[in-house]
């Protein structure tokens, strides 16, 4: 009995030690946003609609690379190299986040606390909603408007 009692402690030690390492792989700190940014621009996108860390220092980006295309690219972080894409003809024209109103929104989320982000997305409204960790690893969401600095709502989890 003590021996299973043991076994499974330490199953439960492991797993929630796992999923600390796979939560700290879908992060970056905010300072590496331009990379992303610049790398994004090479490919060509020109308003985004997510941007979100995903493991093992990729990151996968939607958005608009003019007003015709839209598009779904995984990038590898360290390489440059676009792992995967998607692109698809849309009608409507390019709507999302230009890089101005993602470095405000990041800003906005910087001035609250946040010290690595996770996921940045844009609802239809051009509500900006930041997603990731103050420097203390505490999970929040900051939400601002385009084009503005002004936070709209900050959430702790």
């Amino acid at each position: 009995m003590k021996h299973k009692m043991m076994l499974t402690t330490s199953l439960a030690s492991l797993l929630i030690g796992a999923g600390a390492a796979q939560a700290d792989e879908e992060r970056l700190s905010v300072d590496r946003l331009d990379s992303v940014l610049e790398q994004a621009a090479a490919l060509g996108f020109t308003h985004y609609q997510e941007i979100e860390i995903k493991r093992d220092e990729r990151v996968e980006v939607e958005g608009w690379l003019d007003d015709e295309w839209q598009a779904e690219v995984r990038l590898a972080l360290v390489s440059g190299e676009s792992l995967e894409e998607e692109r698809q003809r849309r009608e409507g024209g390019a709507r999302g986040m230009s890089e101005a109103d993602i470095r405000l929104a990041m800003e906005a989320a910087e001035a609250e606390g946040m010290a690595e982000f996770a996921e940045l997305q844009i609802d239809r409204d051009g509500r900006i909603e930041v997603g990731g960790y103050d420097a203390d690893g505490r999970e929040l969401e900051v939400k601002s408007l385009q084009g503005e600095l002004e936070v709209v709502e900050v959430e702790y989890d």
